[in-house]
């Protein structure tokens, strides 16, 4: 089994570095769900179909990211607190690449 470091920032600000699985199929929402990094029902509300983007989060690091997909880009078009870094984290998934990875979840609209 193979876990990565990742750090997340929630709503009140506070940073919390917690292990994820690589293994596991996980993607950046469902790891802040089963940390309960935020309350129940404020993220991921469609289940990780980027559909609501109550899971949206700003990358702070420097990594290499899978290529934002066209729904993920309709659904952060119509999004707010929007910002240049802003990706949905249920279409992020963990990689022994994420390894360092660093987000801070956006304010709940």
């Amino acid at each position: 089994m193979s876990d990565v470091n990742i750090t997340i920032i929630d709503r009140e600000g506070e940073a919390h570095t917690i292990e994820a699985p690589t293994d596991m199929a996980m993607n950046i929402m469902e790891v802040v769900r089963a940390y309960e990094l935020a309350p129940e029902g404020t993220i991921g509300i469609c289940g990780g179909m980027a559909m609501c983007a109550s899971c949206q989060c700003y990358v702070l690091s420097e990594h290499d990211l899978p290529e934002m997909q066209d729904d993920e880009d309709a659904m952060l078009a119509e999004a707010f607190y929007v910002k240049d870094n802003s990706r949905l984290g249920c279409q992020i998934p963990v990689t022994p690449e994420m390894d360092g990875l660093k987000i801070e979840l956006a304010p709940e609209s």
